[in-house]
C-alpha cells in the first residue's frame, strides 16, 4: 500500500468502493427480482408465458452489453484513473434505474414501454461493465500483497448483498402496500428509492483518492496510450485474457446465476411458490452464506485461488440436478389426500374482458393443509357471448411450504450460494494478479464481464427457454449451466496455475 495516502486506509477504501458497487448491483438486480410483475406491465395481458420469456430477454440484454462497457470504461480507467471512471458508472446506473421506475405500462404507450426499458437496461449493462473492474482494481491496488484475496473478497460480497437488498426492499414494499397495489404501481418504488442510495454513494466516492499505483504510474508518465491495443494485441496478454475467460470466469458466472437468480426463478415460476416464501428462502440463504465470500477470499491467500474456484464448479456440476429435483418433489401437492386438508375456501370473481362482451370468471380456492402448508387452486373460465363457456384453465400456485420443508429449501439455497462464494470470493484477486497496472482495468474487465455477464447472466433466460421446449422437463434448463461449468472446469484444471501473492506493482 502507498505511504502517500495516509488518510485513505484500506478499510475506508473497501467501505467506499463496496457501498457504491453494492448499490449498482441493487439497481441492476431489482429488474430480475421483479421479472414476473414487470412482464405483466410491459406486454399485453394475453401474452402468457411469452411475457416472462421476453422480460427475461430484456433482463439478459443488460448482461450481453456488459463486455462493451468493460471495453469503454476499462479504457477510460486506464487512461484517466479508477476513481472518476467508476464515479461515472454509478451516475449512469442510478439514473437508468430511476427512469425505469417512471416508464408507463404497455396499456399506456404500447410496445414503446418494453423498448424504452430495453434501452435503459442496455445503459445499465454498460455502466456495470465499467463498475466492477474499477472497484476490484482500486481495492487490490491498495491492498497488501499477502492479504489481497481477503481484502478484494469484500468487493465480491457486494453482488450478493445487492441482490439481498433488492429482495428485502421488494418484500417490505409489497407487504406494506399489499399484493394488488404492489402489482399495479408499487413495484416502481424500489426503482425510485435507488436514487437516494446513489446520491449518498456519489458523495462518498467524491472524497476518495486515486489508486496509489495508478497515481505513481501517471506521475512517471507511464500510463498506457492505447489500453485496448496493449491488452488484446499483445499475444501474451491476450492469452491470459482468454485463459481467464474460459478457465475461470465462464464457469464462475453460471454457478453465480444458477445458485441465486435461476434458483429464485425456478422456485417462483416452476414450483409455483408463494411470492414471499420464495424470497424469504433466498434471503435466509444469502444471509447465512455471505460471510463465506471473505472466508474463501482469505483462504485463497494461503492456498491459492485455483482449486477453491474449481471445487465450487465441480460441486455445482454434481449437485444441481439432485437439488432441483428435491425442489420439484417437495412442492408437488397434487398427491395430497382429503385427510390432509384442514380447510378449503373458494372465492369467485367475474370481470368483463376489456374491448369485448365476454367475461372472465375466476374461482380461487385457498387450501390449508394440516402440516401448515397452503396453496391456491385458480380456475379461470372464459364465458363467450357467441361460443358459451370455453375450456376451464386450472393452475395450482402461491404454495406456502410447511416449516420443515421451508428450512430444508433454505439449506439447499445456502449450499448453492456457498458454491457461489467459492468461485466468486477469490476471483477478483485472481484476475488482478494476471495483468500489469497500466492495462489492468481493461484486461481484467473484459473476461470478467463476458464470463459473468454473458455466460452467467444468460442462465435464467436460456434455462427457462430450454425448459419451455416441447418434450423438455423442468430440469432440462440445468444442462446449460452444467455444461458451461464442466467446460470451464476442464480448461481451468489443465491450464490455470495456482497463483497467490503475485507482485502487481508493475
Amino acid at each position: 500500500m502507498s505511504e502517500t495516502l495516509p488518510k485513505n486506509n484500506i478499510f475506508k477504501v473497501i467501505g467506499a468502493s463496496s457501498l457504491g458497487t453494492l448499490i449498482e448491483w441493487y439497481d441492476f438486480y431489482i429488474f430480475g427480482s421483479l421479472a414476473v410483475i414487470i412482464g405483466h406491465q410491459l406486454f399485453p395481458e394475453d401474452a402468457g408465458a411469452s411475457a416472462l420469456i421476453n422480460t427475461l430477454a430484456i433482463f439478459a440484454a443488460g448482461f450481453i452489453v456488459r463486455p462493451f462497457g468493460a471495453l469503454v470504461f476499462g479504457r477510460l480507467g486506464d487512461l484517466i484513473g479508477r476513481k472518476y471512471t467508476f464515479l461515472l458508472t454509478l451516475v449512469l446506473m442510478g439514473g437508468s434505474t430511476f427512469l425505469i421506475g417512471l416508464i408507463p405500462s404497455y396499456k399506456s404507450i404500447g410496445y414503446a414501454a418494453p423498448i424504452l426499458v430495453l434501452i435503459l437496461r442496455l445503459i445499465q449493462g454498460l455502466a456495470l461493465g465499467g463498475e466492477y473492474g474499477g472497484a476490484a482494481t482500486y481495492v487490490a491496488e491498495h491492498a497488501p500483497k499477502n492479504r489481497r484475496g481477503f481484502f478484494t473478497s469484500w468487493i465480491q460480497t457486494t453482488a450478493t448483498l445487492g441482490l439481498f437488498l433488492s429482495l428485502g426492499v421488494i418484500v417490505i414494499t409489497k407487504n406494506i402496500l399489499g399484493a394488488e397495489t404492489f402489482g399495479d404501481w408499487g413495484w416502481r418504488i424500489p426503482f425510485l428509492l435507488s436514487i437516494v442510495l446513489v446520491v449518498v454513494s456519489i458523495y462518498i466516492r467524491m472524497k476518495m483518492h486515486e489508486s496509489p499505483m495508478f497515481s505513481k504510474l501517471k506521475a512517471e508518465g507511464n500510463i498506457s496510450k492505447n489500453p485496448l491495443k496493449e491488452s488484446f494485441n499483445n499475444k501474451g496478454n491476450f492469452k491470459m485474457v482468454l485463459l481467464a475467460l474460459f478457465g475461470a470466469t465462464m464457469g464462475q458466472g453460471v454457478i453465480w446465476y444458477t445458485g441465486q437468480f435461476y434458483a429464485q426463478s425456478f422456485l417462483e415460476n416452476t414450483c409455483k411458490l408463494d411470492f414471499n416464501d420464495s424470497r424469504y428462502i433466498l434471503l435466509w440463504g444469502i444471509a447465512f452464506a455471505t460471510p463465506f465470500f471473505v472466508i474463501f477470499g482469505a483462504w485463497s491467500d494461503k492456498v491459492g485461488r485455483k482449486w477453491i474456484m474449481l471445487t465450487g464448479m465441480l460441486l455445482g456440476i454434481i449437485f444441481y440436478r439432485p437439488i432441483y429435483q428435491m425442489f420439484l418433489d417437495d412442492t408437488d401437492f397434487t398427491k395430497i389426500e382429503k385427510a390432509d386438508i384442514l380447510s378449503s375456501s373458494p372465492i369467485t370473481k367475474s370481470v368483463l374482458i376489456e374491448g369485448t362482451q365476454d367475461s372472465l370468471k375466476t374461482v380461487t380456492t385457498k387450501v390449508l393443509l394440516k402440516n401448515g402448508a397452503s396453496f391456491n387452486i385458480v380456475q379461470a373460465d372464459t364465458i363467450s357471448i357467441t361460443k358459451g363457456p370455453l375450456p376451464v384453465k386450472e393452475i395450482m400456485r402461491d404454495k406456502v411450504l410447511p416449516t420443515p420443508v421451508f428450512w430444508k429449501f433454505v439449506g439447499l439455497i445456502f449450499f448453492q450460494i456457498l458454491l457461489v462464494t467459492m468461485v466468486y470470493g477469490p476471483i477478483a484477486a485472481f484476475l488482478v494478479e494476471l495483468f500489469p497496472t497500466k492495462i489492468r482495468y481493461t484486461s481484467m474487465s473484459l473476461p470478467y464481464h463476458i464470463g459473468n455477464g454473458v455466460f452467467g447472466g444468460l442462465v435464467p433466460f436460456i434455462a427457462t427457454l430450454i425448459a419451455s421446449f416441447a418434450g423438455a422437463t423442468p430440469l432440462s434448463g440445468l444442462w446449460y449451466p452444467i455444461g458451461i461449468a464442466t467446460l470451464s472446469l476442464i480448461i481451468g484444471t489443465v491450464y490455470l496455475s495456482n497463483k497467490r501473492d503475485e507482485n502487481i506493482n508493475d
